[in-house]
């Protein structure tokens, strides 16, 4: 028999005895008011009525203690273990005499999942609260490390510590004072950070060609790698920060050899060239009005062909001396209707051969500029070759220019062809970013745009896009009046320059909590 049969069997064995005494009393008491007393029959059942109702009360008071004792053992079994009321003694199993074999295991059953409890709470938080004993965080083959809300390192295991060549223990360390990190546009960690922080409880980012400045390999490269980042709020933890790296050195390094290598043979090119155009030029010259109109498309179609050659030239190598910070701008006094016009009129050959017709929509006067005059011809040059390319079959392009509230030149180009999905958006100025669906109906590098954002923020200006698919693409940037650009220099002279350069790898934030 087990233990609640066997409860189950006395409670009622209990209240047999208490229903059987109960009418024996209640029988008892009929009989001696009958025979002893000079009672009427009524008399007689007022009394049993009477008695009834005392023995009733009575045996159920005392019943209901009897039975609810198991019950009150396991009340207080739980009571005593529980964290909120650790006063509370332990029940006295002995006493018991009902279900004393059940209330007994079921006793101890409950002090042991009590006990498996606060063992699996005690290791959950042990293991939340001290990563630095979790396995796999320690273990990870891939660098790791944790910062509370001061950016401050709580967590690095081996990995980390060895791929930025730091002691092991890096721990109270601040983020930024152990790792320099430098991007390749100006969507920085900790831009991202500061950002977070301000404004959402959970976030996380991924970031492709992070350069780990001031470390060089045993080979010589420099660490190059892809990060993620994740982000909670007011972890109760106090780990608010993660993140980790993904070394792709060997990759990216072959990218820049490539590049290097790429422009030397680019270089190369520029003496022949220069001598094409010229050629084309003295031909255009010495036989314009007697060539057949066959010849003079012919002629067209090879000054186009030189001009997208020179400008893929200029692209490659003003790329590869903005990768060496070697890309020097010298700003002048400039006018900026004179440097879209010449623009213009350079590119509308190009475009008269696709049947385009460039558009260009001046304001009568607009404050001089002060610009690097031959990369800005790029940056514009660049921006019409593309509305040019992506056309689709539209014959207009629109450049405006505008003078904005807050004083700056704004120039936008506007075409009417493919547009751009908004999954590429994010990633049209990254260098070698090329829409996946059209790149292998329309030739390009990839660095045109790229190229484009570092001259014009190199200017102090900023350059975006609005562009939906099917629709056409308006691309904008702003510089500034060259009375802006002469206030941060020692001088106002207009014939001075005011030298700047251009940086292909933004430095990530370098100042820290102390």
């Amino acid at each position: 028999m087990n233990h609640l049969q066997k409860f189950t069997s006395q409670v009622r064995n209990h209240l047999l005895v208490v229903l059987l005494a109960n009418n024996a009393f209640m029988i008892g008491a009929g009989w001696y008011a009958s025979t002893h007393n000079s009672l009427s029959i009524n008399g007689v059942v007022i009394v049993m009525c009477v008695i009834g109702f005392v023995l009733t009360i009575g045996f159920a008071v005392l019943s209901t203690e009897y039975l609810t004792k198991p019950l009150r053992t396991i009340w207080q079994a739980i009571i005593h273990i529980s964290p909120d009321t650790a006063d509370q003694p332990a029940p006295n199993l002995a006493s018991l005499s009902l279900g004393k074999d059940m209330v007994t295991n079921l006793v101890s059953h409950i002090y042991q999942l009590a006990s498996v409890v606060d063992t699996v709470q005690q290791t959950a938080h042990y293991n939340k609260t001290d990563p630095q004993r979790d396995f796999v965080a320690s273990n990870l083959p891939l660098p790791l490390a944790i910062m509370d809300k001061n950016d401050n390192i709580v967590f690095a295991n081996l990995a980390f510590s060895t791929y930025v060549h730091q002691d092991a223990d890096l721990q109270g360390k601040n983020f930024y004072s152990v790792i320099d990190l430098a991007f390749s546009n100006d969507r920085t960690f900790d831009r991202w950070l500061s950002d977070a922080k301000a404004n959402k409880a959970v976030a996380a980012q991924t970031w492709e060609r992070v350069r780990l400045n001031g470390i060089d390999n045993e080979d010589g490269r420099i660490p190059q790698f892809d990060l993620a980042a994740y982000y909670n709020q007011d972890n109760p933890d106090n780990l608010e920060t993660m993140v980790v790296l993904f070394d792709h050195t060997m990759q990216y390094s072959q990218d820049d050899q490539a590049m290097s290598f790429l422009a030397l043979a680019v270089h190369e090119l520029r003496t022949p060239l220069t001598l094409l155009r010229g050629y084309i030029e003295v031909f255009e010259e010495e036989l314009e009005g007697k060539m057949s109109a066959e010849l003079d498309d012919y002629m067209k179609k090879m000054a186009v062909s030189a001009g997208q050659l020179s400008t893929f030239v200029n692209t490659i190598l003003n790329v590869s001396r903005i990768e060496n910070d070697q890309f020097n701008l010298h700003l002048r006094r400039e006018s900026w209707q004179d440097t879209l016009k010449g623009v213009v009129n350079d590119l509308q050959l190009r475009a008269t051969v696709r049947g385009i017709h460039i558009e260009l929509d001046l304001p009568d006067s607009l404050p001089a500029v002060g610009v690097d005059r031959v990369s800005m011809y790029e940056v514009v040059s660049n921006l019409i070759d593309n509305a040019i390319k992506y056309s689709n079959g539209s014959a207009r392009i629109i450049v405006k220019a505008r003078e904005t509230r807050e004083g700056l030149i704004e120039t936008t180009v506007q075409d009417f062809g493919v547009g751009i999905p908004a999954s590429a958006i994010t990633h049209i100025f990254d260098k070698f970013y090329r829409n996946h669906r059209n790149r292998a109906q329309i030739g390009g590098t990839g660095l045109g745009l790229y190229l484009a954002k570092a001259i014009v923020t190199a200017h102090g200006g900023q350059i975006w896009v609005n562009a939906h698919e099917g629709q056409g693409s308006t691309f904008g940037f702003t510089v500034l009046p060259y009375s802006q650009v002469a206030s941060k220099s020692e001088t106002s002279d207009n014939k001075a320059d005011i030298v700047q350069s251009a940086h292909g790898w933004i430095k990530n934030h370098s100042l820290y909590r102390r």
